[in-house]
């Protein structure tokens, strides 16, 4: 089945389950997507048992897909610079430094406590899975690939919440972040796993880390500082020339990373805030503009909208191919883990809320909301398919793990989030 084959169905399928999500099921878009094509998938595992040449098919139809390589080149790049041209990136910049230090602190601390509470784990010789092979490197992989939340999801669902501006700047702010280093750290513990922890030293270790981070950041700030120069210079005269334009750096940025070896995540969310600026003009005549035209805002709404869409039914439809090296004692473990994934979370964000607090005013609970809005989506799932084979059977456990971290956040955390607020 070819890409357009594939594209139809999928858009169709967007079409359909948006419909029936706004008709009947009345949810927010993300989880009612997800929902619908979840049921999907269990009608089709369902056939499955009764007529297994459809099952089969379905899944090398999904296994087409490629999703990990899908939203990596092509969906993340789009949909981070729309969320980071939609961010209030004054009140961003007014408060950089607790971003920073709540989206470094906390993924570092959720890959080292998750990882190794999973490694303690899986010694346990009542689970039975000890003998999946899984390395401590490996335990932390995972910890480093569900430790950042995705700012798809998030996004998408403190939009609708009745946040203070400042609040939902830190937490969309945060979620941006966080995401681009959580896949700094991911690549940089796969370095250090495909070259085997005796053959590197802790200076290339940081060496890797600090050229991901930092170049990642310098490209999308230069590229963002000629794009505004650029879309200032078009002054929105030529609406249909700045989308052309903007559609050309996000494309261009993540080829120049990876050759490069930056981080295209940083990089692009870097570039969309630097866009996501106001022109000084006459302001007697004129008052301040915005750097890009109402039109071209409308244009990746759109585009962000489509692709979220597409991004979470993807998901929902994922678990064919997840669940195909299932067993019994991963749901025990996946009880433990949800609990402990959830528990660095709060930790992770808590700790630099309380040191911050004493230099800054924060709202009452903005830990706890920070914490249950740190909703996972499909930047974790793609993470998990791109880890090596050479990990074995506790690929299939690790993947489980994320699939049903996911769930639960954008399921649970989800439709319970506008209660906590």
């Amino acid at each position: 089945m070819g890409v357009l084959e594939l594209s139809t169905i999928l858009l169709c399928l967007a079409s359909v389950f948006s419909l029936i999500n706004l008709r009947l099921l009345k949810l927010p878009t993300t989880i009612g997507l997800m929902i619908l094509a979840l049921l999907l998938s269990l009608i089709v595992l369902i056939i499955g048992i009764i007529f297994p040449a459809v099952f089969q098919t379905v899944t090398a139809i999904t296994k087409e897909f490629d999703f990990s390589d899908l939203l990596f080149n092509v969906m993340l790049p789009f949909l981070l610079f729309a969320g980071a041209i939609s961010v209030n990136v004054h009140e961003l910049l007014k408060d950089k430094v607790t971003i920073l230090l709540l989206a470094s602190f906390g993924v570092l601390f959720s890959t080292f406590s998750v990882g190794s509470g999973m490694y303690w784990l899986i010694q346990q010789p009542f689970l039975g899975l000890n003998d999946l092979g899984l390395s401590y490197i490996d335990c932390l992989l995972f910890g480093s690939l569900i430790a950042p939340t995705d700012p798809i999801a998030v996004l998408a669902m403190i939009k609708k919440m009745n946040l203070s501006s400042i609040t939902e700047t830190r937490i969309a702010g945060e979620s941006l972040f966080n995401d681009g280093i959580g896949v700094v750290v991911f690549l940089t513990l796969l370095g250090v796993k495909e070259n085997g922890l005796e053959n590197i030293t802790a200076i290339e270790i940081s060496t890797l880390f600090i050229t991901e981070v930092f170049g990642g950041i310098g490209l999308g700030a230069i590229m963002g500082f000629f794009g505004l120069r650029l879309l200032k210079y078009i002054e929105n005269e030529h609406m249909e020339l700045e989308v052309l334009i903007t559609i050309s750096l996000v494309l261009l940025l993540p080829i120049i990373s990876h050759y490069f070896h930056f981080s295209a995540v940083l990089g692009i969310v870097m570039m969309g805030l630097f866009l996501n600026q106001n022109i000084d003009a006459d302001k007697e005549t004129k008052g301040v503009q915005k750097a890009m035209s109402d039109y071209v805002y409308k244009f990746w709404h759109l585009l962000d909208e489509t692709l979220n869409a597409i991004l979470f039914i993807l998901i929902g439809l994922e678990i064919i191919t997840i669940f195909e090296s299932f067993q019994i004692p991963f749901l025990f473990i996946s009880l433990i883990i949800i609990v402990l994934v959830v528990g660095s979370r709060w930790i992770g964000v808590s700790i630099p809320i309380a040191f911050l607090s004493l230099f800054k005013n924060f709202e009452k609970k903005t830990a706890l909301i920070i914490t249950w809005g740190g909703l996972r989506g499909g930047l974790s799932v793609a993470l998990a398919l791109n880890l090596p084979d050479d990990i074995g059977e506790g690929k299939a456990l690790i993947l489980f793990l994320t699939y049903v971290i996911v769930l639960f956040t954008i399921l649970v955390q989800g439709l319970t989030l506008k209660k906590i607020v």
